[in-house]
């Protein structure tokens, strides 16, 4: 009645292939996505992960809010505590450190005694180089 014989013939074996040609760019931009979005942020996600899980005494870490602290004590899974000043120390979720920027190395084997003692003589060396104020200049006109 109100149908062209063209339209109710179909388009035979031709349609398939035109409808392979229509998802051809819609694949194409999925697969380019996921390299180079996708992935790289769930490797960069991984990484983080393991970072968090390595955290230890005396890593020096940035938290999310930009504070820059050392890891005074890990408290439990997800908190440790965090020495951002002198007498100073507070929690903070593990999830909110955004950066390691030093990381310390593993306590001395209980066997070697000899490099202990000598650690502990080294230290309040550093400590009082440490301490010291620094020089003051003032440049005259």
């Amino acid at each position: 009645m109100f149908i062209s014989p063209a339209y109710a013939q179909g388009l035979g074996g031709l349609g398939d292939s035109q409808a392979l040609m229509q998802f051809l760019p819609l694949v194409l931009i999925f697969v380019v996505f996921y390299f180079l979005l996708i992935r790289p942020q769930q490797k960069r996600a991984k990484d983080h992960k393991t970072m968090l899980e390595a955290l230890r005494r005396g890593d020096r870490v940035v938290t999310g809010g930009g504070i820059i602290g050392t890891v005074a004590k890990v408290v439990n899974d997800e908190e440790v505590a965090v020495d951002i000043a002198e007498n100073v120390r507070v929690r903070v979720l593990r999830s909110t450190i955004s950066s390691v920027l030093a990381r310390t190395e593993p306590a001395a084997a209980a066997g070697s005694k000899a490099d202990a003692v000598t650690d502990d003589a080294a230290a309040p060396a550093a400590d009082a180089k440490d301490k010291r104020k620094p020089a003051v200049r003032s440049v005259g006109k």
